[in-house]
């Protein structure tokens, strides 16, 4: 048809319009009436505010309470929503939807024949395409697309031609359509198995029109769907009058032109066309709408027109038509009572356009549907076209301009053109596109990854080192990253950045929109013929040919997800040209929106199997700045075999667009972010919903490349240890492949057991259909969990964890609840089926249940995006180790095991606080008590011992509790430190159990003070009698003569030494004799009481201890010359720990007693079991080790000893108060009132030495609160940054022999630096006497108020004022302070001798004198304390308790002699933070002698082998040493800087360490050499975890 004939037509249109003057309402978007229907239909939708085009996908992905639950229609603003949920579930009958609920229905009147009137339930009623056609005029172009394709997937009819939103013609949907993409068999390619996949806009299919006149009568929409669905079962592809709401009026739909494609399986007796077949469908009549008729009558091959009969102004339209002999067919309904008179006017019609018979087909009332159906079949059939006079919807675009309607896609052409103007160099050879466009993800990227990898697997062999190999690896990698670098940007990404960084959102959705369908139709017809090859090559068996056919299909794979790759890539090396105004810092921003806009984003990079940590880190924490900082994201991925509908099944559930299929061969993993709406953000806890989509697994493209498995293995593991929820999709078809897939994911889950993530794991199995499916597949279930139990067997082999034995062990899996049946896709035969309704219902029961789950059991605590980060960085790096479990280390764990290990040490010392504290009281009530039998104090003792018994378990119930409360938080991600419970748990007991034992062994030092002060008190009082006794017969002797004051002395005098003659001192005990005696006990089970018999121990241990030859039993000779220096050393510590023992002991003023020396023998031997791990001794060792330490204890215990007889002695202790007997005598003499004298020398005497002894037993407590509460708290919160405070003042210092006592006396140097911390805190600022005083001001207030209650009797009133009183009032004191202090009984009655004065005098005195004793006391303090001499005198010692919660067991290293660092003393597992070069813990060569350079952390990664005394000499793989040291877990080091600390330190002193140790240096590799400081540090603060803020110095 000419222009002119077509203008011509549509004016002939127009003038019918015009002439329509009688009342007959014309529904037509082409007038203002329209118009404003269309604005009152969106008004009663509640649309409006969507209109035009402002409704996009990101308000159908949100996760909230509507997308979880299906829910009918409550209202018609309901409507809108309730159809586009089920369009994003993929559900065919969506347009069932589009009604209210019933419940309104049947609450209506029955009667009430209102409702069937045009004014009734239809005013609450719509027809479903005005809903649809609403919509697409609402939606924005991405929606559009998103429900386009949704529907052609439920084989729904899709708008061709949309009534337009103003008073214009309507639109052509190509843009709406473009993203539809289909395949089919057509019959000529069916014996070769071949397809067609195209872009349905793109392809020449005949297209076929359907119309009607305005009297019809027949439904042309049900006979279509009778014609496609031929064959098949019937499916409803068009909505017609007999469906739900196809018989109400349309209001805005008439003009809507609907599509649909029948597309062949190549089956013949299946197939209605051999080839495809496209029909439209025009809603509403002709006369309606006749642009819209003349444009599909122009660009269909043929037109079928379906009528009853021609009225005279449809006559007028049909005879301006041309062609229309070959272009039109006549479908006549022919009905018995009108059928001669409506036949007139269809045959004066057929007349006049000369229409020939066969192309008129009539229906009789006797002609069923599918007689017609059959007969329009053979029609279309016998008029298709040759394929060249067909038009393809793309090529339709002109002419639909001609008839005046727009074309969706003319907006994007700018668009399209950048997209063109990227591509347009690509030609047929990628391979050469990509090196010259995105050349960073190239062969270099791909070798920079391998080289990691290696790094991580250090596979030694010749003569390099592990640590010379892993430098020069290294050194590779810089240079590949400068060369990385060096790269331009290329124009075509240059144009890609400028178009993705618009501010314009829809222009950016456009333009790579574009971009993915040029690139996917280009990757079609490019790997379709590489597919046909690998085909070939398949059948052919050549394994060769097939490999380089699989690296082909990649190497020619390109999407959008290339140039996003290499925007990543281009920011991940800093790439900065100085040809561009890009700003590369801005790249993160840019796709931190994009994925919020609903983008994914490549989260590993399956090409090169790597991870662009600094690209995705940057990315992701913009997110999170985006979004407010709040983004706690729930993780959920799908695993399964490739094809098996994993990312189908994620689309289905969210309504997202991963990439079914493309033609390409993606790799690796994608992430999609989905927002969580409000009203699920509490119950879900998270702001986001994460989906992780990868690549099939057992992928047949990758199955011939190299490490395919491991691959598998490693995505795997890597995308479940990510997820909080993991999806296993699983297709029974294949046991093999099932076998497969179980056997990746059951050690996966393994793997994340052993770190602490708890995955949900959930097994989907795909088409499964009938209502018997779930009982019927029980059977296939539990062989499942069979297998799952035989390959979690497999999997805990490997991974070396012998205690897992089912996968029940691994996960809280039920087959009952973690197990989903869902029925096939597909409802029918593709490509004509449609998505089975069935499938989408079972897939949103799925997630429904999924969430509610998540909901009800929650495992983990959601992480932030700062937290998933570092999760995801250290399971990456994990990854790629081999030892999987043992080589996990996260900061996450780490802070977490870490904030747990401050919370348990604080729990500690506040039960050792409480303990201690009771046990003073204990001690001083022990030595309080005034029963004279030793039974009755054995009693108390036993008492006692019950008491704190019963305390200990209540303290330690309590501990358990807040241990079990801590691991109830949601927080501080608790669920990773998991495993680590039962080690608290028996850290508890084992604490409990120290404890107790402690306090009993002070209970009984206790008693048996108390026996010997008693033994020395009943001498005293003995010789205390007989000279109070001569004191008065010399006053009865003088009272009746008059003596001056010098006469009285000397008559005292000659008195004095007449009685104390005869005193003689306590007998000393031979204090060598009892510890050898003890000795003797200690060795009573080793048969050498013949080296001890003439053992003489006063002279043993006076010279320094010399190792010998017959001290060791060495396997090899050439070792002793190493043997004998580290054993030297180890014994000197050994020596250097028992005398501080001592020291300890020295200081305590006790007496000796026989547990001194258990004690001091066990300590010895707890050193020789550390020291026997490492060292291979005898007998002969460990005897002379002890004769030499108990040499040295005998003589400290004998000076010990003497000073308690000298501080006991009776004639001593007589000389001490003699001068109190004087004036006392003088006083009798004189018969002076003494009162205040006494109460001052009872103040001075009795309770000055009680407080101090308060103030000195409470100081302990005092002082470590204040060290833990001071600046130095954060030192001793935990081992870990105990261990990097003392290494960082090491590295400080730079002093040489401070790192060797570090390394060689560990205990010594940790308790050396400990205690000059105390002792420099309490220096500061009189921090010693400021704690004295505040103690002194406790049991000064606890003496007041004893004073009160001890001067008044029982009734409350005050004592007596007599001298009685006075004995009273002190007795009374003494129960009141029972608890408090402990006074001298002899000297309280020596004091009291004779005391002339009455009770109220004396107590106001003894008042008074306190108030003096305070002031003198608080004055005394405030001096500057002597701070060595005070912390000698304290019981307890404060740096035993700090030195106990940071030391640890004591465990070291077996090859590098580096501490353990495990919180928990109840831990199984030694382990530390950073280990050193094995040449520092004494390790070198046999042969050259020359200090081992390697770090164990590297040698257990390596093929090293090792020797030493635990093998026998025996060379062993280093990677195998948990069977000699099954209790030590040495890591790969899983960074470059972890260890700079100690290669820095050895690189410095290479040559000390050789001259210390008595070897030669070890060879350094050069790159040690060039570490700084600065980089040691660094390197330290990264391997603990440490940031500046958290480190107080």
């Amino acid at each position: 048809m000419s222009e002119l004939t077509q203008a011509a037509a549509v004016v002939s249109c127009h003038q019918i319009h015009e002439s329509q003057v009688d009342g007959r309402k014309i529904m037509s978007t082409k007038d203002g009436q329209g118009h404003a229907a269309l604005l009152k239909f969106l008004s009663t939708l509640g649309l409006e505010k969507y209109h035009p085009n402002k409704l996009t996908p990101q308000r159908l992905t949100e996760i909230n309470k509507n997308s979880l639950h299906t829910r009918t229609a409550s209202s018609l603003e309901d409507i809108p929503w309730c159809f586009l949920r089920n369009i994003y579930k993929v559900n065919a009958e969506c347009r069932n939807s589009i009604k209210l609920s019933t419940s309104q229905e049947e609450s209506s009147d029955l009667f009430d024949f209102d409702l069937d009137t045009e004014n009734g339930c239809t005013d609450k009623q719509v027809n479903p395409l005005d809903v649809i056609v609403a919509l697409f005029l609402c939606a924005d172009n991405v929606l559009q697309q998103e429900m386009a394709l949704k529907m052609s997937m439920c084989q729904l009819s899709v708008p061709l031609l949309l009534p337009s939103s103003n008073n214009s013609q309507g639109t052509l949907m190509l843009w709406a359509l473009r993203d539809i993409i289909k395949e089919w068999c057509p019959h000529d390619l069916s014996e070769s198995k071949g397809f067609v996949e195209k872009s349905i806009v793109e392809a020449k299919i005949p297209f076929y029109s359907f119309v009607r006149l305005k009297n019809c009568s027949l439904s042309k929409s049900q006979l279509l769907n009778q014609i496609l669905s031929h064959g098949q079962q019937s499916h409803n592809i068009f909505l017609h009058r007999d469906m739900e709401g196809g018989s109400i009026k349309r209001e805005i739909a008439n003009g809507l032109v609907e599509v649909c494609w029948y597309l062949p399986c190549g089956r013949t007796n299946l197939d209605v066309f051999p080839k495809p077949v496209a029909f439209a469908n025009l809603r509403g009549d002709i006369s309606e709408s006749c642009a819209e008729f003349n444009f599909l009558f122009h660009v269909s091959n043929a037109t079928f027109v379906f009528l009853d009969k021609v009225e005279q102004h449809e006559h007028e339209v049909l005879m301006s038509l041309r062609d229309v002999e070959t272009k039109l067919f006549l479908v006549v309904n022919c009905k018995d009572e009108t059928e001669r008179k409506d036949m007139t006017s269809v045959r004066a019609t057929l007349k006049e356009l000369n229409i020939p018979m066969t192309r008129v087909t009539r229906k009789s009332p006797n002609v069923n549907v599918a007689q017609l159906s059959n007969k329009l079949c053979a029609d279309i059939k016998a008029s298709r076209p040759d394929i060249n006079t067909t038009k393809s919807i793309v090529n339709m675009v002109d002419t639909a301009a001609e008839f005046g309607f727009s074309v969706d896609e003319m907006k994007t052409d700018q668009q399209m053109k950048a997209a063109e103007e990227i591509i347009k160099g690509i030609g047929h050879k990628y391979t050469n596109y990509k090196k010259k466009q995105v050349p960073l993800q190239g062969e270099q990227w791909k070798r920079l990854s391998k080289l990691q990898k290696e790094e991580c697997r250090l596979n030694v062999s010749g003569e390099s080192s592990a640590e010379e190999i892993r430098c020069e690896l290294q050194d590779e990698q810089r240079a590949i990253i400068e060369q990385q670098r060096k790269h331009k940007l290329t124009t075509g990404m240059q144009l890609f950045i400028q178009n993705v960084s618009t501010e314009d959102k829809v222009k950016r959705n456009e333009f790579l929109k574009w971009m993915k369908l040029k690139l996917d139709t280009r990757s079609r017809e490019t790997l379709s013929e590489l597919r046909q090859k690998y085909n070939e090559e398949c059948k052919k068996k050549d394994q060769k040919g097939i490999a380089e056919l699989e690296q082909a299909l990649m190497d020619n794979s390109l999407g959008i997800e290339h140039y996003m790759r290499e925007m990543g890539m281009i920011y991940e090396f800093s790439l900065q040209s100085p040809e561009t105004t890009i700003d590369i810092s801005s790249l993160p921003g840019l796709a931190a929106e994009m994925l919020l806009d609903g983008y994914p984003l490549e989260l590993l990079d399956g090409d090169a199997s790597n991870i662009p940590e600094k690209w995705v880190t940057d990315v992701l924490m913009e997110v999170h700045r985006k979004v407010g900082y709040k983004s706690r994201l729930l993780v959920l991925t799908v695993l399964g075999v490739q094809s098996s509908g994993k990312s189908t099944l994620l689309n289905t559930m969210f309504g997202v667009q991963f990439p079914v299929s493309s033609g390409r061969c993606t790799r690796g993993a994608y992430m999609l972010f989905l927002k969580v709406g409000q009203d699920l953000k509490s119950e879900l806890e998270c702001d986001f919903i994460v989906l992780i989509d990868t690549e099939g697994l057992k992928s047949a493209d990758l199955a011939q490349l190299e490490d395919s498995y491991e691959h598998d293995n490693q995505l795997a593991t890597f995308v479940i240890g990510l997820s909080d929820v993991a999806i296993v999709n699983i297709a029974m078809e294949n046991a093999t492949e099932m076998k497969d897939i179980l056997q990746i994911t059951a050690h996966a889950f393994l793997r994340m057991n052993g770190i602490g993530k708890k995955t949900v794991c959930h097994f989907v199995h795909q088409n499964v259909g009938g209502v018997s499916a779930h009982s019927k597949c029980m059977t296939e279930r539990q062989q499942i969990l069979e297998q799952l139990n035989e390959m979690t067997l497999i999997a805990a082999e490997m991974e070396k964890q012998p205690s897992i034995k089912a996968f029940t062990d691994v996960l809280d899996y039920n087959i009952e609840r973690n197990s989903w049946n869902i029925p096939g896709i597909w409802h029918g035969t593709p490509p004509m089926a449609s998505v089975n309704t069935g499938y989408s219902e079972a897939v949103a029961e799925f997630k429904t249940k999924l969430l509610e789950k998540v909901k009800d059991h929650r495992n983990n605590e959601l992480s932030q995006i700062p937290e998933f980060l570092e999760w995801m960085r250290s399971l990456w790096k994990s990854v790629k180790y081999e030892n999987f479990i043992f080589s996990f280390r996260n900061t996450l764990v780490a802070h977490a095991y870490d904030n747990l290990c401050k919370e348990f040490n604080q729990w500690e010392w506040e039960f050792r606080k409480e303990t201690l504290s009771w046990q003073r009281e204990a001690e001083v009530e022990i030595s309080n008590t005034d029963d004279e039998s030793q039974e009755s104090w054995d009693s108390l003792v036993v008492s006692k011992k019950i008491e704190v018994s019963d305390k200990i378990k209540e303290q330690q119930t309590l501990m358990r509790k807040k241990l079990s409360d801590y691991y109830k938080r949601k927080d501080g991600h608790i669920n990773l430190i998991q495993k680590y419970k039962v080690e608290f748990l028996n850290s508890i007991s084992c604490l409990a159990q120290d404890i107790e034992h402690s306090v009993h062994m002070a209970l009984d030092c206790a008693l048996q003070l108390k026996v010997s002060r008693k033994k020395a008190q009943n001498i005293q009082k003995e010789y205390r009698s007989v000279i109070e006794d001569q004191v008065m017969k010399l006053l009865s002797d003088c009272k009746d003569r008059t003596l001056s004051d010098t006469e009285l002395n000397q008559e005292f005098e000659k008195m004095w030494e007449r009685t104390t003659a005869g005193i003689y001192g306590l007998k000393e005990r031979d204090i060598a004799a009892c510890v050898l005696n003890q000795l003797r006990k200690n060795f009573s089970n080793m048969n050498v009481n013949e080296a001890l018999g003439k053992t003489d121990l006063k002279e043993k241990g006076k010279d320094p201890f010399k190792i010998k030859n017959d001290h060791t039993d060495s396997w090899i000779k050439k070792m002793k010359l190493y043997l004998k220096g580290d054993l030297q050393s180890a014994a000197d510590n050994i020596i250097e720990s028992c005398k501080q023992f001592i020291a300890h002991q020295m200081n305590t003023n006790k007496d000796y007693q026989e547990s001194l020396t258990k004690d001091l023998l066990q300590k010895i031997d707890d050193s020789l079991t550390q020291c026997s791990k490492q060292q291979k001794t005898n007998t002969k060792f460990e005897i002379d080790l002890k004769l030499h330490i108990c040499g040295i204890a005998s003589r400290h215990f004998l000076k010990m000893h003497q000073k308690c007889l000298s501080e006991n002695d009776p004639k001593a202790q007589l000389e001490k108060h003699k001068g109190q007997y004087l004036t006392d005598f003088l006083d009798l003499y004189k018969k002076k009132d003494h009162g205040q004298r006494k109460a001052k020398a009872f103040v001075s005497v009795c309770i000055k030495p009680a407080v101090n002894d308060y103030i000195n037993k409470s100081l302990h407590i005092d002082i470590v609160d204040e060290i833990l509460t001071s600046s130095h708290s954060t030192e001793y919160s935990s081992r870990n940054y105990f261990q990097y405070n003392i290494q960082k003042e090491l590295l400080e210092k730079n002093d040489f022999k401070s790192f060797v006592k570090y390394i060689c006396s560990y205990e010594m140097y940790v308790k050396d630096w400990i205690l000059k911390q105390i002792k420099q805190k309490l220096s500061e600022k009189d921090t010693l006497g400021k704690l004295k005083t505040n103690n002194l001001l406790v049991v000064v207030k606890k003496i007041s108020d004893a004073t009160e209650q001890a001067s008044k009797g029982d009734n409350n009133v005050l004592l007596p004022d007599n001298r009685e009183s006075i004995e009273k009032f002190i007795s009374n004191m003494r129960k009141a302070l029972i608890k408090d202090i402990s006074i001298s009984v002899e000297d309280e009655k020596t004091i009291l001798f004779q005391i002339q004065s009455t009770s109220h005098t004396f107590i106001n005195s003894f008042k008074s004198s306190m108030a003096e004793l305070k002031q003198e006391l608080e004055d005394e303090f405030s001096q500057n304390e002597n701070v060595p001499e005070t912390l000698s005198k304290l019981s307890i010692k404060p740096l035993n308790e700090l030195f106990q919660r940071v030391f640890g067991c004591g465990h070291q290293c077996p090859f590098c002699k580096v501490p353990c660092e495990a919180g928990a003393k109840g831990h199984k597992l030694h382990h530390a933070t950073v280990h050193r070069p094995q040449g520092l813990g004494r390790y070198r060569y046999m042969d050259s002698e020359m200090l081992l350079e390697e770090l164990c952390t590297t040698s257990v990664q390596s093929n090293r082998q090792f020797r030493n005394k635990d093998t026998q000499g025996n060379y062993h793989p280093y990677k195998e040493y948990t069977e000699y040291y099954p209790d030590w877990n040495i890591p790969p080091d899983n960074t470059i800087q972890a260890s700079d600390y100690w290669k820095y330190v050895l690189a410095q002193y290479n040559e000390r360490f050789a001259e210390e140790y008595k070897a030669k240096p070890a060879k350094v590799p050069e790159a040690w050499k060039s570490i700084t400081k600065e980089q040691a540090l660094k390197g330290l603060k990264e391997a603990f975890n440490i940031k500046t803020e958290q480190i107080t110095i």
